[in-house]
């Protein structure tokens, strides 16, 4: 039960950190700010704990690859969708992927139980994501703004392109969380893991936003943006962290289910911070996941 409660309060995490990439004005700084975040406590870090084991790093650099796809498509898929359509379909199509590829190559097995509740959760995910925008928006478009023709409120057709690069994103997702469960089994110990993966990963991430973006897109940041971007950093790599840690202790495919259910939380900080309403269908998808999240913990 304690690593279910914790892999849950990443999921929370997830979230917030995904919100502050979201709501930033300039999401290319936001996701460079967020790597630097990283980069500035793993890197002192795994300078201490040292590198993992030499049997863990083919995985680690995979992984490392696998993730700057991830925030790429992710940067994208905010760029053309809502929060509450964008986040909860990536990471909703995610543990289905990882429990179909842990059952076939690596053999792992749930209970009945458990998989009734990853179907329940994934379920739950998918309804969050595909209910209807007028179930789902609130006063706003993509960003929480007017329509297209100027008025709150107004229902959008969904951009099919948002759902393309956010299923893609989820794709991402189950690859780097396969590809880490396995790393980090492989490498004496989850600290020296994730250290020396967002370690490598961070300043990578920042070096592509400068190339691609140049120096001004954080030098013309002002200081609240600039610190919640770093914020968003630290969040990130706590929450990851806890999962790599978990992975450790729990099969892949039941924690992978179990991180998702930070959508929910997604769902309530798109309405609190996005205008976007819950609707009747997202609350009764919520309570599908939270009872998935109950049968993935039995035994």
């Amino acid at each position: 039960m304690t690593v279910a409660l914790a892999v849950i309060f990443a999921g929370v995490l997830h979230a917030v950190w995904n919100a502050i990439a979201k709501g930033a004005p300039d999401r290319w700084a936001s996701f460079a700010l967020i790597g630097l975040g990283e980069a500035l406590v793993v890197v002192p870090m795994g300078a201490v704990v040292g590198p993992p084991d030499r049997a863990a790093w083919p995985w680690l650099l995979a992984s490392v690859a696998v993730h700057i796809v991830y925030m790429g498509l992710l940067l994208v898929a905010y760029q053309l969708g809502d929060f509450s359509q964008v986040y909860p379909l990536a990471r909703g199509s995610a543990p289905l992927l990882v429990a179909a590829v842990a059952a076939a190559a690596l053999g792992e097995r749930l209970t009945w139980a458990q998989d009734a509740g990853v179907a329940a959760v994934c379920g739950g995910l998918g309804v969050l994501a595909l209910a209807g925008r007028r179930d789902g928006a609130g006063k706003g478009g993509a960003d929480g703004e007017a329509g297209a023709d100027g008025e709150a409120g107004v229902t959008r057709e969904r951009d099919p392109r948002a759902v393309a690069a956010a299923l893609l994103t989820g794709v991402s997702i189950a690859g780097y969380t396969l590809l880490d469960g396995m790393g980090v089994r492989h490498a004496g110990g989850s600290l020296s893991y994730t250290s020396w993966m967002f370690g490598i990963q961070a300043p990578v991430t920042v070096a592509l936003v400068l190339a691609l973006r140049g120096r001004a897109t954080l030098t013309r940041l002002d200081r609240a943006a600039a610190l919640r971007g770093l914020a968003g950093g630290l969040i990130s790599m706590a929450a990851y962290g806890i999962v790599l840690w978990a992975q450790t202790r729990g099969t892949l495919a039941s924690v992978a289910a179990l991180r998702e259910t930070g959508v929910i939380s997604g769902a309530v900080i798109g309405a609190v911070f996005f205008a976007e309403r819950l609707g009747p269908r997202r609350i009764a998808a919520a309570c599908v996941v939270a009872a998935g999240v109950v049968l993935i913990t039995a035994r």
